[in-house]
This record gives structure tokens, sequence and C-alpha cells, in this order.
């Protein structure tokens, strides 16, 4: 399984960026899709999610009406539209399975596979 995600960088304040993430390995025709945004020294936070099955979205309280996650199936991609940027969104954000895409390791512990994000700065 492989994520690679694109498309941060710096933006002003009430700007747009938008994120995108192609799978190798995985599929993003079927279960829930997540995006994640992680602040320094904080745990990963989930930001959006979409539900495969019925096209339903769901967002933390701080994003909602500016962010908007998506997926294409023919090129097996998922996407995170923001708008209205704030400072406070300056994180690192990720792309997974909603949960996180895991595999059994022989101990039986579970390896979570993350790609390696991308930094969203937004200036004030």
């Amino acid at each position: 399984v492989r994520l690679v995600e694109s498309g941060g960088g710096l933006v002003q304040a009430g700007g747009s960026l938008t994120r995108s993430c192609v799978a190798s390995g995985y599929t993003f025709e079927i279960g829930t899709l997540g995006w994640y945004r992680q602040f320094p020294g904080k745990q990963r936070e989930l930001v959006a999610h979409l539900e495969t099955a019925d096209g339903s979205t769901k967002y933390i309280d701080s994003v909602k009406g500016r962010f908007t996650v998506s997926r294409d199936i023919a090129t097996n991609t998922m996407s995170l539209q923001m708008n209205n940027l704030k400072p406070e969104d300056t994180a690192v954000y990720y792309c997974n399975a909603d949960p996180p895409i895991a595999v059994s390791s022989p101990g039986g512990s579970s390896i979570y596979y993350w790609g390696k994000g991308t930094q969203v700065t937004v200036s004030s």
C-alpha cells in the first residue's frame, strides 16, 4: 500500500488549496476515506471523511463549510478542497481510510500505512 499526498504549500489567510492523494495497492472505491492532519507535537486528527457507499461526508467543526472531501474512482484519487484557510489550519495533512489502513504483524499488533503527508502553511 502506498499513499502519496500532494498539493501542500504556503498560502495567505483566506486563500485556498487543493490536496490530492493517489493510492496504489489500495482502492478508494469502497469503505470510508479520510483526511487527517497533525499539528507539531500532537496526535493526528481526522478532519474529514467520506462514506463511499452513499457519498456522505463528515467534517470536524473547525473546518465545516470550508473544506470539501471528494474522490475520483477512475484515477483512484481523493481530494481535499480547502477554502478560506486560517493560520490555525497550518499542519501536515495526510490521506488514508477511516479507520487508517492497517495490517496485522506476525506478533498480532497492527501496522498502519501512512504517506509522508504534505505541509500546509497559512500565513496571517
